[in-house]
């Protein structure tokens, strides 16, 4: 056991307390190890944690274990056994996730997360990248570098991450030949420089030997500069800067223990704050003082970044969960359009149009992707014409919100510009995404208020209006079944007005094909002109195969609560085939016509609609009477 090692067990065993003061106040780096297959990141890992010799408790008894399987001393724990103990992919070969490991030297606490090589693993890297300060981008020497490696590096800087070390590893496998070091760093600079990389740190090293990962190798005489460990040791963090920005909270909670006390909780995301220091409230603008600033110590006289705080105000304004609170003088922008650059993560493509979960902060909101404007070929920064963006696609794309949401650009601060976008009907993240900047748009178009209300419009008929969605497969007799219903409502003199999906595509839709983001887009139009007409105070009735859960979802978000009555017309394929008035199944059996429903593109079915109507039982006679009651009771 090394000198380290028994100064540090000492301490423990003498004064715990005095060990954890000493190493709650050493400083934490998070950095990230990646590069393609095989070149060596878990190698490299299980190196600097058998240098280091400084394994926190869990890991330490772990490897002292198995170490007693084999009848070694805990000081003498067989490097290979590591690194076979970190490598619990070796079963298929390749990493398949983000691994995180924890070690400790002296000067530095580290959380190091080894990602994934392959590339459909480039999702993992994303993950492991978005809270590291530094990456390390290994290169095998023999390989120098790859594709894999200029799309890391791409990613890396997209992040955020400024601090870059270079590891061009298996020096031992190319006989320490500094002219191969040498062509390798000479040929990543130039891709560095094209991409925005301005600066890099280049080691040559041995994983597997231990050349200058903790120690200067004697191997190569030729390189000058730091060890691995020691440039970790060394190299600052981000927090200085962060503490220098004005102040920044997204509100994760609102703590209520008692009548007396009413808190905001969050974690300092920029900047320091006192109490006494005016603050506002984000998007509603609502200021304040700061009354107490309260830690799980108790109250502190300051808060900086990086901390977790309760923040108490002077005055009780409205304040939730996702809002921001900021420095009054300095307030974040406020917008619901933005540019953003998207890294897409899922194996279902994207689907420009449809609304998917944007979480950002702690709030999420629900948000719509356009048809990309490029995606990035990361090898020569070409920007590619797309319609979309499939897995691990990176590409620049205007969203709408459908709120206001306090931001800062990604490249001021990753916690308020960085997000996730999540599919609504599994609940899976497809992808994470950057902000640019707000569009100008957003900015200089404002809602005109008007006199008469919606209110008003519905009291002039005598009536509450609503959208009647009738969704079903083609031939299901929506059509026929919404035309009678219109007829009747029309007897009782209501105000009524039919959407029919055919005769929407004459028109509004006419530029609209059945592809799958064509068919978001016309749902979402015809959306928009349902909340239109409910404003006007009508009974919108439209009949809409409409066969996405997502798309029907969106339209019901738009209107007001309890105005959007969802009816499914279930009718089996074989009935609405058997039937074909159109004669489209026979086509889409045929291969002639693609992308109908019920034959080559799905139908989601509703799970939980306000009406079924079961057309194999009822008549649409039938049918618009179950309506009119559940709508005039």
């Amino acid at each position: 056991m090394t000198n380290q090692t028994y100064r540090t067990d000492s301490l423990i065993a003498e004064d715990i307390d005095a060990y954890l003061q000493a190493h709650q106040h050493k400083t934490m780096l998070r950095f990230i190890t990646c590069g393609s297959v095989d070149d060596g990141k878990s190698t490299l890992i299980g190196r600097l944690l058998y240098d280091s010799k400084m394994i926190f408790e869990d890991q330490l008894a772990s490897l002292e274990a198995d170490s007693k399987k084999l009848g070694t001393q805990g000081g003498n724990i067989d490097f290979a056994l590591l690194v076979d103990g970190l490598a619990a992919e070796r079963e298929q070969g390749i990493t398949i996730d983000v691994a995180y490991r924890f070690f400790a030297t002296e000067k530095r606490k580290f959380i190091v997360a080894d990602t994934p090589g392959h590339e459909q693993y480039t999702r993992n890297m994303v993950t492991g990248a978005s809270t590291a300060d530094l990456a390390v981008i290994l290169i095998d020497a023999r390989k120098g570098v790859l594709t894999q490696t200029r799309r890391h590096s791409y990613l890396v800087h997209l992040l955020g991450i400024r601090h870059v070390v270079l590891a061009v590893n298996k020096m031992d496998l190319v006989g320490y030949d500094e002219a191969v070091f040498q062509a390798i760093v000479a040929d990543y600079r130039s891709f560095a420089d094209s991409i925005g990389i301005s600066d890099f740190t280049a080691i040559p090293i041995s994983g597997l030997a231990g050349d200058n990962i903790t120690s200067t190798s004697l191997q190569t005489p030729w390189y000058q500069g730091p060890t691995l460990l020691a440039h970790l040791e060394q190299v600052p963090l981000n927090s200085t800067a962060a503490q220098t920005a004005p102040f920044r909270m997204a509100v994760q909670w609102v703590n209520r223990p008692n009548l007396d006390f009413r808190g905001f909780a969050g974690l300092v995301a920029s900047g320091t704050l006192r109490p006494g220091d005016a603050v506002r409230v984000l998007p509603s603008g609502k200021t304040s003082k700061v009354a107490r600033i309260v830690a799980l110590g108790g109250d502190k006289a300051m808060a900086v970044a990086g901390e977790s705080i309760t923040l108490t105000l002077t005055d009780e304004i409205d304040c939730s969960r996702g809002q921001v609170i900021v420095a009054a003088q300095s307030p974040l922008e406020v917008a619901d359009q933005f540019e953003t650059t998207i890294v897409w993560m899922d194996d279902t493509e994207m689907v420009p149009g449809r609304a998917y979960w944007l979480k950002i902060g702690a709030q999420t909101v629900s948000a719509t992707v356009q048809a990309p404007k490029y995606e990035v070929n990361v090898n020569t920064q070409e920007h590619l014409a797309t319609k979309t963006l499939d897995l691990n696609a990176i590409g620049v794309a205007n969203i709408t919100t459908d709120r206001d949401i306090p931001f800062a650009p990604y490249a001021e601060n990753s916690d308020l510009g960085g997000f996730i976008l999540i599919d609504k009907i599994t609940n899976r993240t497809v992808a994470a995404g950057m902000i640019h900047f707000a569009l100008r748009r957003a900015q200089n178009i404002h809602w005109q208020a008007t006199e008469i209300s919606r209110e008003d419009h519905a009291a002039m008929k005598n009536q509450k209006p609503c959208v009647l969605w009738l969704t079903g497969l083609s031939g299901s007799g929506k059509s026929t079944i919404a035309n009678v219903l219109e007829r009747k409502l029309a007897r009782m003199n209501r105000h009524t007005f039919l959407l029919d999906g055919d005769n929407v595509r004459h028109g509004l839709n006419k530029d609209l094909g059945f592809t799958e983001a064509d068919r978001v887009e016309n749902i979402r139009r015809v959306g928009e002109v349902a909340k239109l007409m409910t404003d006007a105070g009508l009974i919108v009735i439209t009949a809409f195969i409409s066969p996405f859960r997502s798309e029907r979802d969106m339209v019901r978000a738009m209107m007001q609560p309890g105005e959007f009555l969802e009816v499914f017309v279930d009718t089996p394929l074989e009935h609405a085939e058997a039937r074909d008035v159109k004669g489209l199944y026979a086509k889409a059996r045929a291969g002639v016509l693609k992308n109908f429903t019920g034959i080559d593109s799905p139908y989601e079915a509703p799970e939980q609609a306000e009406i079924r109507i079961d057309t194999t039982q009822t008549t649409p006679e039938q049918a618009a009477d179950m309506i009119i009651a559940r709508l005039i009771p």
